[in-house]
């Protein structure tokens, strides 16, 4: 009884937000033509991330920063990027918080950094996204509209990657495996693949000689800043395997695999999974 009444309460709820936070066709053209990367996507699946954006629209909370004009055009552009991730899985990843802070462009982050003596150091550097643990997503507007497919830079999805690791802890590159939707995956499935291919990635980083690392930077698929932590190396694959999965398949075949694996997508091929890879 109890669990028919949690059913029907959820479907309540979850016909309420569709009525509340429609996206109209029009907005959904337009907002389809600024992300060329979802069209990879079929019909049913496209409808699906239509009704997450919805979901996900009604779930969270929008504000913006330096008096910048928070339009409908803006929010769901962001809330259809979010959803691409969790498209056959759940909102249930983005759980335990609600804040979107959208600035107009680039924005100063402070952070405690340690050197290679031991000294900590307070820094500020600048940022076009950040995902606070429990808490918002900060994005750089500017840098959410860079979605020409030029190369595999996604702030959007980056971010929200990071919340998914979040989700069992600290950012750490391994985020939670759930067996409902990622069996026979496992802890050490994952460690094996993503681990190996962490190291590979930052050895080849380190041996760039310092004459060529314009050029290497320039060229490389996933961006070399990858390099500087496990978590950063899932978020900034994450862009890859949604922004230009042919290009990373073809480089780094065994996680491109890990990765469709664990988002129950692949996007190389045509049409979204319903289920995990094999």
């Amino acid at each position: 009884m109890l669990t028919k009444l949690a059913h029907w309460l959820d479907t309540r709820r979850r016909s309420r937000a569709l009525r509340t936070h429609p996206v109209d066709d029009a907005l959904w053209q337009r907002t389809l033509d600024g992300l060329p990367f979802l069209a990879h996507l079929e019909t049913a699946d496209l409808a699906r991330l239509r009704e997450l954006t919805s979901l996900f629209l009604a779930q969270k909370e929008f504000s913006t920063a330096h008096a910048l004009e928070l339009t409908d055009e803006m929010v769901t552009a962001i809330a259809a990027q979010a959803a691409l991730p969790v498209l056959n899985l759940s909102l249930d990843f983005y759980r335990g918080w609600v804040g979107v802070i959208v600035y107009p462009g680039e924005f100063v982050i402070r952070k405690t950094v340690e050197d290679e003596a031991g000294v900590v150091h307070e820094v500020e550097q600048d940022a076009s996204g950040e995902a606070w643990d429990g808490g918002p997503v900060i994005l750089s507007w500017e840098d959410a509209q860079m979605t020409d497919e030029r190369d595999a830079y996604n702030v959007v999805i980056h971010e929200f990657a990071h919340k998914i690791d979040m989700l069992n802890g600290a950012a750490d590159g391994h985020p939670p495996l759930f067996r409902r939707w990622h069996a026979p995956l496992d802890a050490a499935a994952w460690a094996d693949v993503y681990d190996h291919a962490y190291d590979q990635f930052c050895a080849k980083v380190d041996a760039v000689p310092q004459r060529r690392w314009s050029r290497f930077e320039r060229e490389s698929l996933i961006d070399p800043y990858a390099a500087d932590h496990p978590s950063e190396f899932f978020a900034v694959c994450s862009e890859a395997l949604f922004v230009q999965p042919h290009a990373f398949e073809a480089e780094y075949p065994e996680l491109y695999r890990l990765l469709a694996r664990y988002y129950r997508q692949d996007p190389a091929k045509v049409g979204a999974l319903a289920g995990p890879i094999t």
